[in-house]
This record gives C-alpha cells, structure tokens and sequence, in this order.
C-alpha cells in the first residue's frame, strides 16, 4: 500500500536544500574579483582629499592672519599720526643746541646771571615764536613742550604756560627798573658803565646763540653800540635832571 504523502527521496532533499540567490553569488564574485591591494588604496584616496582640504583651509587662515595684521597694522599707524606732534613743533629748532642738557644746570646757570628761571626763560621764548594773530598757542606749547625744549621732561597746562610766561615779564620789567636806576642814578661813572653794558650784553648774546640766533661780529659790534650809545644818553640826561634839582634846591634855600 502506497502513502498518500510519499515522502521525497534523498535526491529530492538535496534539490530542494537553500536555494543561493543571484545577488549573493553577484556579491561574492564581485569581493572575489576586488584585489587585496584595493582597500589601501581607498585610504590612500581618503587621505589625499583631507590633505588637500587641509591645505585649502591653512590657505584660507593664512589669507585671513595677513589681512588681520594689515588691519592691525594700518590702525597702528593711523593712531602713531594722529599721536605725531604738530608739523610746526617737529620743525621747531629753536634749542637744539641744548639736546642732552639737564633742567638743573641749565636753571643754575640761568640763576647765576639772571633772575629767571629755565622754565620761564624757555616758555617765554615759545610765547614769542608761537603768536598767532588771535594770541599765543598755549594748548600747543604746553602739550608739546618736551618735543620743543630739550630739557624740559613735563608737559604744562596752558594756565601753567601763561603763568610761566607773567613771571618772566614781572622779572623784566623789575630787573630793567633796576638796571635803569642804576644807571641814573649817579652811581656809576660813564667807564663803569660801559663796563657793565657789555658784561650782561655778552651773557644776552649767549642766550641768543643758545637759541640759535647767529649773530656776526659785524651785528655784534652794532648792537653793542646802540645799546652804549643809549645808555650815555641816559646817563647825561639823568646828570643835567640832577643837576637842575640841585639847583632847585639851593634856589630854595637861598630865599
């Protein structure tokens, strides 16, 4: 008696065992024809582009730090004009003979034969050379004083520079009255007096040359002779004034 289900022969089981499917055997023949080699040269590839990305990027940072340090650079130098002192100041010469000079000795040497001081002496100077038609710049001479004057260190307020400036006029207009005192006075004879002139007209003439005024020996000897001319006439003037009062005065006791 035959089964209903006549159950497959070994033939059969072995023809109905898993079937491969073509995209498994395309798979394995495709990993089979893929060379050893292959793998390594994918990396080698990989490598290559990140290389060369790399270097694309140190390009881009590279432009961007020079650009960066041009900006830095050209604000640097807009802010070194903008702190420069003045075209005037930097062409100011006036006391370029005493470069390397120090504020004491030149205020001892001032004291020894004037009566005034360095700072007035030289703020007086920039007064004059500094004088515009609406006034003296004192916001400049101030602010630039340690440019202008060798031994000066410290820049002024202008209320210190007009200070500075009052005192040496104050100093003048004193030492003249007394100076012109004395010549008037009758207490000096006409040789003493030249002999006077010409000792603070040499120290004057020095001050003059410290500032850079070259004087020839032509311009000397004029000036010296003005200034002698001037003062016998005052001399002379001030014997015959004295003289009338005596005069006067004897007029008045003889009545």
């Amino acid at each position: 008696m035959s089964d209903e289900n006549p159950t497959p022969d070994d033939g059969e089981e072995r023809t109905s065992s898993p079937r491969r499917t073509q995209s498994s055997e395309d798979g394995r023949s495709a990993a089979d024809e893929r060379k050893p080699g292959d793998r390594g040269v994918e990396k080698e590839d990989g490598a290559a582009d990140a290389a060369d990305a790399g270097d694309s990027g140190s390009a881009v940072t590279e432009s961007e730090s020079e650009a960066t340090d041009a900006d830095g650079n050209d604000a640097s130098a807009d802010g070194d004009a903008a702190d420069a002192p003045p075209d005037d100041v930097q062409k100011y010469a006036r006391f370029k003979k005493m470069d390397g000079a120090e504020y004491d000795r030149v205020n001892e040497f001032l004291r020894d034969r004037t009566y005034v001081t360095a700072r007035e002496w030289a703020i007086a100077r920039l007064c004059a050379d500094f004088r515009t038609e609406t006034g003296v710049e004192m916001t400049k001479i101030g602010d630039n004083l340690p440019e202008l004057v060798p031994f000066m260190t410290d820049t002024y307020t202008p209320q210190a520079v007009n200070q500075a400036r009052s005192s040496f006029e104050d100093k003048v207009r004193k030492s003249g009255a007394t100076f012109l005192y004395g010549a008037m006075s009758g207490f000096f004879t006409a040789e003493e007096l030249d002999e006077l002139m010409y000792e603070v007209s040499e120290i004057a003439k020095f001050l003059l040359e410290v500032e850079g005024v070259d004087l020839s020996v032509e311009e000397e000897l004029e000036a010296e002779e003005r200034i002698s001319s001037v003062m016998r006439e005052v001399r002379e003037a001030s014997a015959e004034m004295r003289e009338e009062e005596l005069a006067d005065d004897d007029a008045a006791s003889d009545d």
